[in-house]
């Protein structure tokens, strides 16, 4: 048999992979086969899920375990030899390597990224792991030390995380930066991705190599210092310490502190206690926050230390006339993105249910002399959502969304894990109390059931753990304004609502919110979040600038010269950032108390109505699609486009149905393409319908047979009488099974085993009867066209 006669794998077993092990590749230590790295998109429409296809290479060649040297492409022998070198490229663009090889088992062609330069090689020319080594450094220009740093391992110990794909890049190329001494790095990569994991290996590398000895960890919030210590950064025990109380022990190497512990009054600072020489490696987390503003008290902290190298880490860079992250740190050394994570599986995909509220879209004007219900005559202007809660408080409003809340969650689940984001600190106590009237069973049985966890409340800030907690089912509802922003790691948190406004520069605490819902736990559920927005919010998803890469903004005052900004980002103001010794910071800190404003009693704070009736004029439900843009499309329109995007005629399906020797092969590819026939079929309500009738009905229009009819239907053409006895009955007994469950059941070899066919004897016994194993499978895939001739 030639080679154009055999498949991909044939030829990869045949001559390429001994051609690359005769080079001195090693399998199993530098050769990984079908390397996957990424999880495969989890495709979400109604409430079901499945995975999308995963990314993976033919080959990746390991120099060592946390540095790749080459990916090759294979293809089978009628393509020519290059055919799979651009595939190659786009992963290795992706897992940052450097040389690209595909094989049709012919030869290689070989494309260096670096330089650019193409070559054809003889099945005995493929490199060497040295002498692909060898060229990379000197392609790359790496001097002793540089080569030092770029095998130091990853910390690793058994069944320790190793770096996922775009991680080993962001720790790599940051490394390496700061090897080749860049002082000032930034590094963006979306929430969930493992920001602290990245920033421990990095340090890790840097100070197990002993180029970085003294380093410091800044954080703004405790609960991000403790989460820290007790996770990621647990392997550097006992040279590890949290600075508290403001004092500084300098016999560690390893410090993680608040920003406001180091800092106070001028000439108080805590930070003074060491030399400005002391740290020679910063890693600022949260940099959009305080480091970002040049006024910030915490700024002064970077300033003093600025011998060292500072890394900042963020998922939310800051690009506002106030505060810069890129005009610091520069232009970030890489980006991972929400889109990236979403599409490479890693994130849990969205959708987003928008409630248009009737005084929200048509605004609310006071007749003349309206009082509000404390007495105070209400300022005759028009009020719209962006007033509301904030400057003139609507009763009914708050119970509406309370209810539609708890509409949502009695539809799915009244356990699901929730955030609800207010605009401030009094709104959101009346929307605890509003959730509790609208929840007053379950309230009933345990109180923390709903809880307010803001600043201002001890009794609040101490259930943040347990709402973090996965094993802990208590709190469910939590209400917020800002603090629960960043910093609350909830991988079970499944419905984000948004009844707050956000402003010109609400971009940061948009994703920010967002991005409490992002984290995956499939092995308790959680495969995707809802975001419930009443406040429009999610306009936002449409600006460019919520996954991309907006510029520097500057002002420029007449006389200022034009100059180029250092570097690129997002955007969004900061919140306060002056040193105390709370850390738990929010926005807003105005509880409401008290009716007084800057005009005393003519003009409080907020008036509130409670005879004004608020409806829902609107409700639409919007998925994320894979550019990362929110779609409005009913699940039947989403399922017949994806359909005939795979088989655009009904000639085209039915050939591929025929052909198949498993038709459920058909429906698995059609699902990892975003076809969710379960999730159709449970909207349809038409459970009668097998997968072959739903999509010709949905796609093509053909008027459906349901299982039973098909079933009879091949009885009544006595199609089975070409068999045995036994082997009617055994087929018979299998139509009927696929009457009841469909294909998929009988398809399998293991449905033989199940009880209803333990009459005619042994699995073994029954495919016997068919003339062996092979002929049966052969009568299962001629039952299968049988049961689908139209």
């Amino acid at each position: 048999m030639g080679k154009k006669h055999l498949s991909e794998e044939d030829i990869k077993a045949g001559y390429i992979t001994p051609a690359i092990t005769k080079a001195g590749w090693e399998i199993g230590k530098q050769i990984r086969f079908e390397y996957p790295f990424t999880d495969g998109r989890i495709i979400l429409r109604g409430n079901m899920t499945t995975r999308g296809k995963k990314k993976q290479a033919d080959y990746v060649l390991f120099y060592k375990p946390n540095f790749i040297l080459a990916v090759v492409e294979a293809k089978n022998n009628n393509h020519s030899v290059g055919a799979g070198l651009q595939q190659a490229i786009d992963y290795a663009k992706a897992l940052d390597v450097s040389y690209v090889y595909a094989s049709n088992g012919d030869g290689f062609v070989e494309q260096n990224l670096i330089t650019g330069a193409v070559r054809e090689l003889r099945l005995d020319e493929f490199p060497s792991p040295e002498e692909l080594y060898s060229r990379y450094l000197k392609d790359k220009n790496i001097n002793d030390t540089e080569e030092k740093m770029l095998l130091e391992p990853y910390y690793y110990v058994p069944n320790y995380k190793t770096p996922r794909y775009y991680q080993r890049v962001a720790i790599n190329r940051t490394v390496d930066a700061v090897v080749k001494g860049q002082e000032r790095i930034l590094l963006v990569s979306a929430t969930g991705t493992g920001k602290t994991f990245m920033a421990f290996q990095i340090i890790y590398r840097l100070w197990k190599s002993g180029l970085k000895k003294k380093i410091l960890f800044l954080a703004d919030r405790n609960i991000l210092i403790d989460q820290t210590m007790s996770g990621d950064f647990k392997p550097f025990k006992e040279k590890m310490t949290k600075v508290e109380k403001k004092k500084l022990d300098s016999s560690y190497e390893i410090y993680l502190a608040l920003y406001h512990q180091l800092t106070g009054d001028d000439g108080e600072e805590a930070y003074l206690q060491f030399q400005p020489n002391f740290f020679d490696l910063i890693v600022i987390d949260e940099c959009h926050r305080g480091s970002a503003k040049e006024d910030s008290a915490w700024r002064k902290i970077l300033d003093y230390f600025s011998s060292a190298t500072h890394i900042g880490c963020t998922a939310t860079p800051v690009e506002t006339k106030e505060a810069s992250s890129q005009t610091y740190f520069g232009k970030a050394i890489y980006t991972y993105s929400l889109k990236q994570g979403i599409n490479d599986g890693f994130l849990a995909p969205y959708k987003v249910i928008r409630v248009g509220l009737d005084r929200d879209l048509e605004g609310y004007r006071p007749e003349d002399g309206k009082l509000d219900k404390y007495g105070y005559e209400i300022e005759d202007r028009e009020y719209n959502s962006k007033d509301f809660d904030r400057n003139i408080v609507i009763d009914d409003r708050t119970k509406v969304v309370a209810s539609k809340i708890t509409e949502f969650l009695k539809k799915t689940d009244r356990f699901s894990k929730t955030i609800v984001f207010c605009v401030d600190i009094e709104h959101a106590e009346r929307m605890r109390q509003a959730l509790i009237n609208e929840n007053k069973d379950l309230y009933k049985e345990n109180d923390r059931y709903i809880m307010r966890i803001t600043g201002d409340n001890d009794v609040g800030k101490a259930q943040l753990e347990n709402f973090i907690d996965e094993e802990s089912t208590y709190p469910v509802i939590t209400i917020t304004s800002e603090l629960m922003s960043t910093g609350v790691d909830a991988k079970m948190c499944k419905l984000i609502v948004l009844d707050n406004t956000f402003g010109e520069n609400g971009m940061i605490r948009f994703k920010q919110m967002i991005g409490r819902g992002t984290r995956l736990l499939e092995e308790k559920g959680k495969t995707y979040f809802t975001i419930m927005d009443f406040r429009n919010a999610s306009r936002l998803f449409a600006d460019k600038s919520f996954d991309g890469e907006p510029e520097v903004v500057i002002d420029l005052g007449q006389d200022d010269p034009i100059e180029e900004p250092m570097g690129d980002s997002p955007d969004d103001g900061t919140n306060p950032d002056e040193g105390n010794d709370d850390d738990w910071v929010e926005d807003e800190t105005d509880t409401g108390d008290g009716n007084t404003g800057s005009e005393g009693e003519h003009k409080p704070k907020k008036y509130y109505v409670d005879d004004v009736l608020v409806k829902v004029l609107s409700e639409r439900v919007q998925y994320i699609d894979r550019d990362g843009k929110l779609v409005t499309e009913s699940l039947i329109d989403y399922t017949k486009k994806n359909i005939l995007q795979q088989y655009a005629k009904l000639d085209d399906f039915l050939l591929t149905w025929t052909a198949a020797e498993k038709k459920q092969a058909i429906i698995d590819e059609l699902e990892s393409e975003g076809v969710l026939l379960e999730a159709v079929r449970e909207e349809f309500g038409h459970k009668e319908l097998d997968d072959f009738d739903l999509i010709c009905h949905l796609a093509y229009d053909k008027a459906p047979l349901t299982k039973a009819e098909r079933a009879n239907n091949v009885k009544k053409r006595h199609y089975l009488y070409k068999y045995s006895e036994v082997a009617q009955q055994v087929l018979e007994a299998l139509l009927d099974k696929y009457s009841n469950e469909g294909i998929k059941e009988i398809e399998q070899t293991k449905v033989l085993q199940l009880q209803e066919f333990a009459k005619f004897g042994s699995p073994l016994k029954i495919v016997k009867e068919f003339g062996g194993k092979e002929a049966y499978e052969k009568a299962i895939q001629e039952l299968g066209n049988e049961i689908y001739i139209a």
